[in-house]
């Protein structure tokens, strides 16, 4: 235990030690519920790390620096020996954490978070009794099945009321409302 406690308090593991006490209080911290920081993604993007978040690629890359220094530290003597194994650690942890981020992205890929244009081409169901240009609502149906009841209105004088089939063709992002149209689906579509 003690020759442990010496490489663990050599360099360049002692500066990795530190860093790996301060990753270990904070991940305590996360678990507590006391503390969520993340890191800013040009950070991780300038580091070849975006796909997983920052607190975890800099979490894996000081645990995999400090086994390696410790590594380093048991194996070789000398100031020279040393600094190498400094620059073999910050690289292998690096590297560990860069693979964990590329895999990441492969498994889960990015995925878009929803928007209310994502309705735009959507058929919908008139759910008022009149739709104008001042009032109307729909709902509409998501591709995760979930509906939506929306606000809608209409320019032209069809006459669109409850139950109506209608097709979203735009979105107000000022007015926060949909624009729609009568549609009359082709028969066996429904």
């Amino acid at each position: 235990m003690a020759r442990f406690v010496d490489a663990v308090l050599e360099f360049p593991a002692v500066l990795f030690s530190f860093m790996l006490v301060v990753v270990i209080a904070y991940w305590v911290l996360v678990l507590l519920g006391g503390l969520g920081l993340e890191l800013p993604d040009d950070f991780l993007t300038g580091l070849g790390l975006r796909g997983v978040p920052g607190t975890v690629a800099l979490s894996l890359l000081v645990v995999v620096a400090w086994f390696v220094g410790l590594v380093g530290v048991v194996l070789f003597e000398g100031a020279p020996a040393r600094s190498a194994v400094l620059v073999v650690a910050l690289l292998a942890g690096w590297l560990c954490a860069r693979l964990v981020a590329r895999v990441s992205r492969a498994l889960f890929p990015a995925v878009a978070p929803p928007s209310r244009t994502d309705f735009v081409g959507r058929m919908c169901v008139i759910r008022t009794g009149r739709v104008g240009l001042d009032f109307g609502q729909a709902e509409v149906t998501a591709d995760d099945g979930s509906s939506a009841l929306v606000q809608v209105r209409q320019a032209g004088e069809e006459d669109l009321r409850a139950g109506s089939p209608a097709l979203i063709f735009d979105y107000d992002p000022e007015g926060e409302f949909f624009w729609v149209m009568p549609y009359d689906m082709p028969h066996g579509l429904h």
